[in-house]
């Protein structure tokens, strides 16, 4: 299962980080980030070791959101060394997903 972040464990998970990151913003009541979530958990298990992937929910950590300007779900962040370095907005196919983790590998 993806990595649940919180405002608690942010600075663990995310700011510790010694390879890239990418974070799904959802809520439970988001049509599209259904869609979304299953191509995360697949993505969890494929790069598991080579890349972070983690979800926050924007409902219970609406900080978190605040600092990455989320104001549309689901966006997924790609962090490299900290750093965004891509992000994608709206129900997108898992290629696109893939290709842009790929790409900061």
């Amino acid at each position: 299962m993806a990595v649940e972040i919180t405002e608690a464990n942010y600075d663990e998970i995310v700011g510790n980080a010694d390879k890239p990151v990418v974070i799904d913003f959802w809520a439970a009541w988001c049509g599209p980030c259904k869609m979304v979530g299953p191509l995360i958990e697949e993505m969890h298990n494929e790069y598991d070791g080579k890349a972070i992937i983690g979800k926050v929910d924007v409902d219970n950590n609406p900080s978190i959101a605040g600092k990455f300007g989320v104001r549309n779900i689901p966006t997924i962040v790609f962090l490299k060394d900290g750093e965004i370095v891509d992000k994608s907005v709206g129900a997108v196919p898992k290629t696109q997903l893939t290709s842009k983790l790929d790409a900061i590998l």
